[in-house]
């Protein structure tokens, strides 16, 4: 590859991943140990939290009365396209069963788990799509209980918005708890008995963490670290739009990847000029956020060709990409590693971050390379079953049997011979 990088970054998302290994596994244990008081324990000093845990109705009512109903319909608005959204996933899944050999059977089912933990962050922003994103598409999906929790604010516990959303998507039980503690609280199934069998939703890099260590104790939707973007431009782009689009993604937390590639350094160079301008912009927070994002993680690789460009994009296995340059058919089929691809200058992230109707629960760090993002197949176990006649263990058995053999299992062998003996005593069969 002939690319050149015109900007590279000091860090990398694996960056400072030892230190939050370490706190969150501390954390872990002492919250298994000591339960729900440990959890309030931690609200108390980590958020300066002390009212209730468990939300009540009296609070989301409340909750409700302090959003317009243009606010509500909003919701609403986003709320219906990511349910239909998820609806035509479910509706992609089938179950079957085939006769795959004379009278052998095999078939699948599609089987929701029983308790979903749904984490919403609400730090320094409220991520009211976020419990849309999770909650809605489990409810789909079929899930029993769902168990959804978000950072309480100092004497004001969750942000309104996201307790209005919460309970309009069908959340079971709000959890006022945050953090690693929160992530625990649904892993362990304290306030509720209900411990969580698939633990999802996006968070910092501490409750990114707590996932991953939970992780085969319970299930997970992916490993959702911070936020990350990849634009890949040619020189008809518009560079006002790919910096603005870049700036968008890097507000999220100064350890937000944005990353432009590029095959027109006419345009990286227009970039490089407008990111610092559109950044000082923003409001102090956003500004401080995006600037440091930028600065420490932010990348612009220039490329000979497209196919460079798709290769480099692969590399980066982006959780967002965007695509501003000609011929989207082909970009559409060549590029293999993201988490969610939006196609054209006329979509964004935001869209699809708020609004538009695809999940934006995505795969970051490279896991685009083998996992795409939450969806309701992630809240169903695909369970296989098989059944069959006597007459076709006159085959199975006996195969069976053999390759048991050859591995060195006789037990597992002696099971087709059993058959064998009850189903075809006056037969013999050659099992070894």
């Amino acid at each position: 590859m002939t690319i050149e990088f015109l900007k590279k970054a000091e860090n990398t998302p694996k960056t400072g991943e030892d230190d939050t290994r370490r706190i969150v596994t501390e954390m872990l244990a002492e919250i298994e140990a000591g339960g729900e008081d440990k959890v309030r324990e931690y609200s108390a000093e980590l958020d300066e939290y002390k009212g209730n845990t468990v939300v009540t109705s009296e609070e989301i009512t409340a909750a409700s009365l302090k959003l317009s109903q243009k606010l509500k319909d909003d919701i609403r608005f986003a709320y219906d396209r990511v349910r239909t959204f998820a609806e035509h996933q479910r509706e992609s899944m089938t179950e079957f069963e085939s006769e795959i050999a004379p009278e052998l059977f095999c078939g699948q089912r599609l089987i929701p788990v029983e308790t979903a933990g749904c984490y919403v962050p609400g730090g320094r922003y409220a991520h009211v799509a976020s419990a849309i994103m999770s909650v809605t598409t489990a409810k789909v999906a079929g899930v029993k209980n769902i168990v959804a929790c978000a950072p309480p604010k100092k004497n004001e516990g969750v942000n309104y918005a996201i307790l209005y959303t919460l309970d309009l998507c069908g959340a079971d039980t709000i959890l006022a708890v945050g953090g690693v503690q929160g992530v625990a609280a649904m892993a362990f199934g304290l306030f509720t008995g209900n411990p969580a069998d698939i633990l999802v939703g996006p968070g910092n890099r501490f409750v990114a963490e707590a996932k991953r260590i939970l992780y085969g104790r319970v299930g997970i939707d992916l490993f959702a670290g911070p936020t990350e973007i990849a634009i890949i431009a040619d020189k008809n782009a518009d560079p006002e739009i790919v910096a603005t689009d870049l700036v968008g993604q890097a507000e999220h937390g100064p350890d937000s990847p944005a990353w432009l590639i590029t095959t027109s350094r006419e345009l990286a160079e227009q970039v490089t000029k407008r990111m610092p301008e559109l950044i000082a912009d923003l409001p102090e927070i956003q500004s401080q956020a995006a600037e440091s994002a930028w600065r420490d993680y932010g990348e612009i690789v220039l490329c000979e060709n497209r196919e460079e460009a798709a290769q480099q994009s692969d590399i980066y296995a982006a959780e967002h990409l965007e695509v501003q340059a000609d011929d989207h058919d082909w970009w559409l089929k060549r590029l293999r590693n993201y988490g969610s691809l939006f196609l054209g200058e006329e979509t964004t992230v935001a869209f699809g971050d708020k609004c538009s109707g695809t999940n934006h629960i995505l795969p970051t760090k490279g896991a685009a390379r083998y996992t795409g993002g939450l969806s309701v197949g992630k809240f169903i176990k695909t369970v296989t079953y098989q059944r069959m006649s006597r007459e076709a263990n006159r085959e199975v058995a006996a195969v069976t049997a053999r390759i048991s053999r050859l591995e060195g299992m006789e037990a597992h062998a002696r099971t087709g011979d059993a058959r064998l003996r009850k189903y075809f005593p006056a037969e013999s069969f050659q099992t070894s």
